[in-house]
Parts: C-alpha cells; structure tokens; sequence
C-alpha cells in the first residue's frame, strides 16, 4: 500500500472520529433549541434586541459607528462653503454701501476746510440722514473725527427679495441645539465682570481699534446670536479724516439660509443615526449572541464541574456553517471538547483495561499461595513459588510498562523536537540489535541510502520505536529466518520498513496489534510481554506527524489468501 494512502485512511479516521464526537448540535449557523442543554435554552430566551445594550462589545460597535458619523456631520457643519459664500458677498455690498453712504457726506462738504462734523458751520448731519432710505436691520451712525456720534438712524424698508419656501420651513432641531448652545453660554457669560455695551460704545472701539482712514467690514454675533456685518468709511477732505460713516446689517437672509441647510443635515443626522444604530444592533446580535452561546456552554460546563453533576457532555453550539471568525472559534471549540473527551474516554478504557491486566496475574497469585498453604509435597511447592516470582515479574513489568505509557503524552508535549540524521539512529541501532540476531541464527541485512536524511522530532522516542520493531522481529524468528531493515526517502517524507521471514501477523490480528494490552505472541511466551509496546510506538509516531502499519509479506499481493512469507512494519515520517 501507498504511503499517501496510509496518510490518507489515517486522515479519514480523525475525521470519522470528530465527527462521531458527542458535540455535534447541528449544521446550522445557531444550535437549534431541541439539541442544546437546558440551560443555554433558558440563556436563549432572556435575550431580546434590547437586552444588546448590556453588552460590552454592542455599546462598541454602537459607539464607533456614531462617533464615525458625528465626524462626518461635524466637518459637514463646519466646513460650511455656502455660508462663507453668502457672507463674502454680503460683506462686498456692505462694503459699497458704506462707501457710497461717505461720498454723499463728502459731497456737501464746502471747498474751505477746517470744519466739523455736526457743528454749525458743518454738514447738517441729521437733515442728510433724513434723506438716506435704509432697508430693516440696517443701522447707520455718523461719528466726528473725535469718535463723538453726531448722528444715526435705522432703516425701515422692507427687503426687495422674500425668503425661499425652504427658507421659511422651520427648525426645529437647529432651535432647540440654539436654545441649549444659548442657555450654556449665559450660564459662562454670567459670572463675567465685563457690561455689555451698546451700540454706540461697541462702534467706537471697533472704529478706534482699526485704520480710521480705510473702508473695512467686521463680521459679528449679536446678542441673540445673530449675525452682525460692521461697515466703517471714512469722510474725508483733502486728505484729513472728518469723521467715520458706520453701517450695521444683520444677515437674516444668510442666517434663514444656514439655519435651512443645517436642519436638513442635522434631520438626514438624526435618521442616519437611527438607522446606524438599529443596524448596529444587528449586526453585534449575529456576533454577541454566538459568542454569548458559546460562553454559557463553557460556563454551564463549568459550573457543572464545580458542583460535581454529571447530567451530560458539554455541549457546544455548531456555528461552523458561518463563514467567518465566529464558526472557526465555534469549530476549534468543539475540535477541543472532542479532543478532551476522547482524551477522558481514552484514559477510563486505559484504566480499565490496566485493572483487566492486573488483576489476571493477582488471581493466579492468590490461587498459587492458597495452594501453597494445602501441599505437602516439596516439589509441589517449587512450583507454586515458580508460579508466584513469574507472577511477580509480569507484575513488575506490567506496572513499569504501564507508567512509561502513562509519562509519555506529558513528555511529548514537553520535550523540544531538535533536527538529527535518522540514518545515523538506524545504523546504531542495527549495528546493536543485529548482534543479537546473529546470536540467534537470524541473519541481519540493513539497506540505508549514502545520503543523509535529516528530520525533527524527538530522537530517544523515535528510537524506542525502531528498538521496539527490531527486537518484535527477533523475538517471533527463528534460526534460518532474516531481518532486512531498509529505508527509502519519498518527497516529503521517509520510509523506514522493518521484514522479517517469521510466521507472519493473523489476519484477525492486522487490525487489533497497536491496541493497548493485546498481544498475538503464542501461549508458550505467556506473561512475557505486557503488550504495550506496539501501542506505545504508534503513539509516538503519530505525534510526530507520521504513520505506522503493520501487513504480512506475500508471494503476491493479489492473492491475499495465500500463506505469508513474513511481517512488514512500515513507519513514516514527515521531513
């Protein structure tokens, strides 16, 4: 046979065997309830779409997703281009305004100079104020050169242009984030010192703070958080400042049309909002509810363990269906609970078969020293001593084989694979056990390639297996018979093959030799042999990534009835 088909047929029976595992639930994403321990079904039905936000993970994805969304509306809002537009181009027509306002002050200056603003030899301020038509929200104050204000008036006509349809749709959103902006601000601007000024007072400052001989524009909030545009020209005569015209507007229209736009995108906020948390919800429910299930089952496990009930397996749910991390933690999960049961099942058939083994040689024992006790005869008592020390020796040997299967699984995980010539091994090997066949009238032929093959894994173990197999061989040939030890490297792996021209393996036997305690040795050789070796060999190599198997050597593999010319044992192992 194949050594890919020996790989193979061993891959087949791990997969038989996990699948067979006592924590198969179903194929489907979620357990369905019939198959699920109590329990997780009570877990089940106290979990509702709500009850999400008691979960750490839920308020995660809930609040990456808003914060993910409040950036964006934030730079939305603030990064307002058509705002900047409308206040660009207020602030250009205020600024014409205003100009055009002092050239028809400086128009009624007379050509002497020396005058002043609001005296009597001056401008008649308050009647040229009279003739000037201002539109609603405009405010417009004449200061002197000295920063006295010596006249002013409101506008009073109506705009040439109504607000929009969408202008006029109400706010309610914008009014209310307004209402709590305002509300926190005067609970901050209360505790300050600073009065606020008027009207007056606020432009002198502003005109002393700049170039009183430069037409410039301010923006500003108002009081109720309007927007102020602040306009200042000068009136001048042959190049002397004799006062400064300041205009006021409020930009209702820009502040109608911000207001607008920022409710549509706060309303498509609050909607976005919504819908991202309602798919938040759904999308932590296919990833918090599975992983919620497969937490009780670990838990309700646990806590079966600490108050020492035994009403069944664990039992973990089957999300192996899902195409993501949660089905491979799902599957890696039940992968391990049926590893540890299989582990637990491996160690009660151990223990019992340990009991099995001991207790054959302690019921010949005991019958031998009951017997002891009744004979007379010396030579009757020679024998039944003979019975006990051989007793003793099988015990003594069953006991040491037993603990050295019992160490192994602990070391393996233990000791550290290191790199070594597998050909090197061998050849020491069969340098050592080939005196002893040649002691027995065996020959001993070894067939190892020139070249070395270097593999990982535990030398001292891997050894114990080839010891194993070679003195198995020796043991069942007799004088006349050969031993040929070969290995063949193939790929990625390496045969070693270990014949003899013995009596062969029972057919009966093939599938029975590497279980533990069985033996096929004749009944002369009784109690000699524990029957653990080969047991102890195959799990040697498997942990090793390899393969073991035994099959007698025929005349031709066609004929399968034919009597045997010997035994082959096939080892391989992954380089």
């Amino acid at each position: 046979m194949a050594l890919a088909e020996r790989f193979s047929d061993a891959d087949d029976r791990d997969e038989k065997s996990r699948n067979n595992a006592d924590v198969v639930l179903g194929d489907d994403w979620v357990a369905p309830d019939s198959t699920v321990d109590r329990e997780l079904r009570d877990s089940r039905a106290q979990r509702s779409l709500f009850s999400l936000n008691r979960s750490p993970l839920t308020r995660k994805i809930i609040t990456f997703n808003l914060v993910a969304l409040n950036v964006l509306v934030a730079g939305v809002l603030w990064l307002n281009s058509s705002r900047d537009t409308l206040a660009v181009q207020k602030a250009n027509a205020l600024q014409a305004e205003v100009e055009l306002l002092a050239d028809v002050f400086e128009a009624q200056l007379p050509e002497i100079g020396g005058i002043a603003l609001g005296t009597t030899n001056g401008i008649d301020v308050a009647r040229t104020l009279e003739g000037v038509d201002l539109r609603q929200g405009v405010d417009l104050l004449i200061y002197d050169s000295g920063g006295f204000l010596v006249g002013e008036a409101s506008g009073a006509l109506s705009p040439l242009l109504e607000a929009g349809p969408t202008d006029k749709e109400p706010t309610l959103i914008s009014n209310f984030l307004d209402s709590v902006w305002h509300t926190v601000s005067d609970f901050f601007t209360y505790f300050s010192n600073e009065p606020e000024l008027v009207l007056e007072d606020r432009l002198r400052r502003m005109i002393e703070a700049g170039d009183p001989t430069v037409t410039r524009v301010v923006s500003g909030t108002g009081a109720r958080g309007e927007t102020l545009f602040h306009a200042f020209s000068p009136i001048e005569q042959g190049g002397a400042v004799l006062g400064t015209v300041a205009l006021v507007s409020t930009a209702t229209e820009i502040d109608a049309a911000v207001a607008a736009e920022r409710e549509r995108v706060l309303q498509m906020f609050v909607i976005a909002t919504l819908v991202s948390i309602g798919l938040s919800l759904v999308l932590a429910s296919t990833i918090a509810n599975p992983i919620s299930d497969l937490a009780d089952a670990a838990e309700i496990g646990r806590d079966r363990n600490r108050k020492h009930k035994t009403t069944g397996r664990i039992r973990i749910p089957d999300l192996t269906a899902r195409p993501d991390e949660i089905g491979r933690l799902s599957g890696a999960l039940r992968g391990m609970v049926g590893a540890l049961y299989d582990r637990i099942d491996s160690n009660e058939q151990f223990a019992a078969d340990v009991a099995h083994e001991i207790k054959n040689p302690l019921a010949s024992m005991r019958s031998a020293v009951g017997s002891l006790r009744m004979v007379r005869k010396e030579e009757h008592r020679e024998k039944l001593l003979e019975v006990i020390e051989h007793d003793v020796r099988r015990l003594d040997r069953l006991v040491s084989d037993i603990s050295n299967a019992s160490r192994l699984d602990s070391e393996l995980v233990k000791e550290e694979e290191q790199e070594f010539n597998l050909l090197d091994l061998l050849g020491n090997i069969t340098e050592y056990l080939g005196k002893d066949a040649e002691k027995k009238g065996v020959e001993f032929i070894t067939d190892l390639p020139p070249r070395p093959i270097l593999i990982n894994g535990l030398e001292p173990r891997l050894a114990q297996v080839f010891v194993n197999l070679i003195t198995n061989a020796i043991s069942f040939c007799e004088d006349g018979d050969a031993i040929r030890v070969w290995a063949r490297r193939r790929d990625n792996r390496v045969l070693v093959v270990v014949e003899d021209t013995g009596p062969g393996i029972p057919e009966e036997a093939l599938q029975k030799i590497f279980k533990r305690f069985y033996t096929s040795r004749p009944q002369s050789d009784f109690g000699n042999n524990s029957g653990l070796g080969l047991a102890i060999s195959k799990q040697i190599v498997e942990a090793h990534g390899g393969v073991i198997w035994a099959e007698n050597i025929r005349p031709t593999e066609a004929d399968v009835t034919s009597e045997p010319l010997g035994a082959r044992f096939v080892v391989g192992l992954p380089i």
